[in-house]
């Protein structure tokens, strides 16, 4: 269910339920987090991109397998759950995951599909991709970092407006609120997330992981917290002096 290619130092991770429109049950799950596992693992991948097959990125969780769970649930089911979330764990219980992830979004990305969308690094949508926090139609909400990231990204007021409406909105709107980077053609979006990775490949990856888990870190701090988290990361992350040299010493050349 899961595609996944090594491309040189980028991931190419591709969500193959096309039928289902990319939603997300158990099997699904479980191969995707093996994924993020070998993403995280492997020293010679430095970027992932996530790329949904067919008419959809993905339309969140499966709910014919996924609501069904609940209706013999008990006092520890909640527990067990937070500590994986949905898209292979990406959303919450790998989240920490310091390597970066681009979302290259085609097509409805709704419920667990918009929380799989958020919980990467940077996101790209085409002119077709739809949104939405849409799980209040069901008579439940975000509970996979969803209101969390949104919230973070958006705002307060856009949260509880996208959150408490459901309602879709487009990927122009989307631009509009920072929720994605960049909107492209649907033609262009694969050549435009490439060309997004490989700007980050081209940089110190001590230097982008570092710079990733800083900003994760500084959400929600008070403001001198937050500055001097900043200072001592930064300043870490100079750790191998050999490659910062080389790359300041080619950045001169340039120049002269």
């Amino acid at each position: 269910m899961i595609d996944y290619k090594k491309e040189g130092r980028i991931a190419r991770i591709t969500l193959q339920r096309p039928e289902a429109l990319n939603a997300l049950d158990d099997q699904m799950n479980a191969d995707l987090e093996q994924v993020w596992l070998d993403f995280q693992n492997d020293p010679d991948l430095d970027v992932a991109l996530l790329f949904g097959n067919g008419k959809a990125f993905c339309v969140g969780a499966d709910i014919k397998t996924f609501i069904p769970k609940w209706e013999h649930a008990n006092l520890m089911s909640p527990r067990k759950n937070a500590v994986m979330g949905i898209g292979g764990g990406i959303t919450r219980g790998h989240h920490r995951l310091f390597k970066p992830i681009i979302a290259a979004i085609d097509g409805p990305a709704l419920g667990g599909g918009f929380e799989l969308a958020l919980a990467c690094d940077i996101r790209l949508a085409s002119e077709r991709a739809t949104f939405g926090s849409v799980e209040a139609k069901l008579g439940i909400h975000s509970g996979d970092g969803g209101l969390v990231r949104l919230t973070a990204i958006a705002g307060i007021a856009v949260a509880l407006e996208l959150a408490m409406t459901a309602r879709t909105f487009s990927a122009e709107e989307a631009l509009r609120l920072g929720i994605v980077n960049k909107v492209v053609k649907p033609e262009e979006l694969e050549d435009t997330a490439e060309a997004f990775a490989k700007m980050i490949v081209a940089n110190g990856q001590e230097a982008v992981r570092s710079a990733k888990e800083t900003i994760l870190d500084l959400i929600g701090r008070p403001l001198d917290d937050a500055l001097r988290l900043e200072a001592i990361n930064a300043y870490s992350a100079i750790g191998d002096y050999e490659e910062v040299g080389t790359r300041i010493q080619a950045l001169m050349e340039r120049k002269n």
